[in-house]
């Protein structure tokens, strides 16, 4: 089953081309089954890049799923048109009476300011609590993972001396996880991120519990029952050419940064990189859904409720 995204959605055009199965609004309408509703509350500086990017790998499941996308109302976006936000986005306390089978919060680049610290950070807050009697289930991406973290367990997140930044090996943990069935022992994936979360500063208490982590940089996925979220402290969504794009972007503003790790084919930034990274993002993603689908209730009012 496709995806339903809203007809004039720019990530459309890109997806139709690439192959991804999409529905179209009236199509759907007569269609007599209950797609799965999923939230994307993107906190990202290009919205349509990253719209794109989790479409794409949405609409790659079996199943029908209406991708409804969500930001928060104390912030306006100064990357991403108004137009754009208007026609495609709805504010969280619009639809903060609704209930979804699934939720996504995107990373944010402003892990250098405490949590405290961020303009919409209060109101972030009240949509955690939210998602504990609204949502089925919640994913949680990079800096969206670690404020999570931080607001249902205070976990703390620290700054590293340098970026990391590149391509770096996975460990599997636990191959009998229903997010992580099929995965390899081994796999790659991309990292972006200023600061982390240390495993021993977890709590003993409750169910966390670490499916993926890196010998380099350290925790990846951790799931937790209790709250019924993932939190995924890496960027394995990207596109081949993100990392490259945030290197040339810092490289031009003449930022310190380092070339991305095991990325560029030789080190040599003139050669185009592969994704190694797009089959395992696909399989969790869908697993992801899976599970959903397969735990959540068919009534949505009953969400929140057991």
């Amino acid at each position: 089953m496709p995806i339903r995204i809203p007809n004039d959605l720019p990530a459309r055009k890109i997806l139709e081309r690439e192959g991804v199965s999409l529905m179209t609004e009236a199509t759907a309408a007569r269609q007599d089954i209950r797609p799965l509703k999923i939230g994307l509350l993107n906190l990202m500086p290009e919205k349509i890049k990253t719209e794109t990017q989790f479409a794409r790998l949405i609409g790659a499941t079996p199943l029908q799923v209406d991708l409804r996308l969500v930001r928060v109302g104390s912030h306006t976006p100064k990357n991403t048109s108004q137009e754009h936000m208007i026609a495609f986005y709805e504010a969280w306390e619009e639809i903060a009476h609704e209930k979804f089978d699934g939720f996504i919060v995107t990373g944010a680049p402003i892990e250098h300011l405490p949590f405290e610290g961020v303009t919409y950070w209060k109101e972030l807050q009240r949509i955690f609590d939210w998602t504990q009697t609204h949502v089925h289930s919640s994913f949680h991406i990079c800096w969206g993972a670690q404020a999570a973290l931080h607001h249902f367990h205070g976990v703390p997140k620290h700054a590293l001396p340098q970026k990391a930044f590149g391509v770096y090996r996975h460990k599997n943990l636990n191959p009998a996880s229903p997010y992580l069935r099929g995965f390899s022992d081994d796999f790659s994936m991309p990292v972006s991120r200023w600061t982390e979360v240390r495993r021993a500063e977890l709590p003993k208490a409750g169910r966390l519990e670490v499916l993926m982590e890196s010998e380099e940089v350290g925790l990846c996925l951790i799931n937790d029952p209790d709250h019924r979220s993932l939190y995924m402290f890496n960027h394995i969504e990207y596109d081949t050419m993100t990392l490259a794009d945030e290197y040339n972007r810092d490289v031009a503003a003449k930022k310190a940064i380092n070339m991305p790790a095991n990325y560029f084919p030789g080190n040599d930034a003139s050669r185009p990189p592969e994704n190694r990274w797009r089959s395992h993002a696909h399989l969790l993603f869908g697993n992801w859904i899976n599970e959903v689908y397969q735990t959540t209730p068919y009534d949505l009012a009953r969400i929140g409720q057991d």
